[in-house]
């Protein structure tokens, strides 16, 4: 991996400063930069960028700042700094894009069930822009149908993840036979089955509603975005060219 380049470095930098201001103003931090649901009265617009320099725990920003000077050091290296920050955050810009469209499903899906039962739509909305929610709601739709609704409209999505799995499909593009390991596996496996490997298991959690509290589509989306624009770099030799 060798010495930091520019823009991982700068990354870096911005993340764990973040991070430390989040420590000293947690609540407000959280409010303001973290990716609400449009709905929600905690959104702005900015927050489609700032969520991904939000981390959760310091567990959360460790994984995904040794991620990013892992396989983000070696890509700029090749691409130079602006074709990286470009693929960086137009992965992490798809990855929110992804979890918000899965947040609007479910969001909707819980909203239109209760309307249908005759409960007034504003009435709910004021319900839950206040913070609380009605009992009785599982008794006519169904508990996990709820916590699903319920978590879409108020749970935020934090950090640098959706742009790291798009920089990690990247890694796998451009170093296919690199061995990587995972720490509760400590096997050698190509970053070709690597990655994917990755990808199918957020793709299980996501659709089981297991591994709760983790943005598993906001990886996939990340995921996705990142293999697009390899995908067509490729094809139409772009990746060849550098951009300092």
């Amino acid at each position: 991996m060798g010495r930091l380049t520019e823009a991982v470095k700068h990354l870096l930098i911005i993340n764990i400063l973040f991070f430390v201001a989040a420590q000293l103003y947690g609540e407000q931090m959280y409010a303001w930069f973290s990716l609400w649901y449009p709905e929600n009265p905690n959104f702005q617009w900015w927050q489609i960028v700032t969520h991904m320099f939000m981390h959760g725990s310091f567990m959360h920003i460790l994984f995904n700042m040794y991620a990013l000077y892992a396989f983000g050091t070696p890509l700029e290296r090749i691409w130079g700094r602006n074709k990286f920050l470009f693929f960086y955050f137009s992965a992490g810009l798809g990855a929110a894009l992804l979890h918000s469209c899965v947040n609007y499903f479910m969001f909707n899906d819980g909203l239109q069930a209760l309307v249908d039962s005759g409960i007034d739509k504003n009435q709910i909305l004021d319900i839950i822009s206040g913070g609380q929610y009605s009992l009785a709601w599982e008794n006519v739709i169904g508990a996990d149908k709820v916590d699903s609704f319920l978590s879409a409209f108020n749970t935020p999505a934090v950090g640098a993840s959706g742009a790291i799995y798009g920089v990690l499909v990247a890694f796998a593009f451009t170093y296919s036979e690199a061995e990587l390991m995972l720490i509760f596996l400590p096997i050698p496996i190509k970053a070709k089955y690597f990655v994917p490997l990755l990808i199918v298991g957020d793709l299980f959690f996501g659709f089981t509603g297991t591994a709760t509290g983790i943005a598993h589509f906001a990886h996939i989306g990340g995921a996705l975005f990142g293999f697009l624009m390899m995908w067509y770099w490729k094809k139409n030799q772009f990746n060849n060219n550098r951009w300092n």
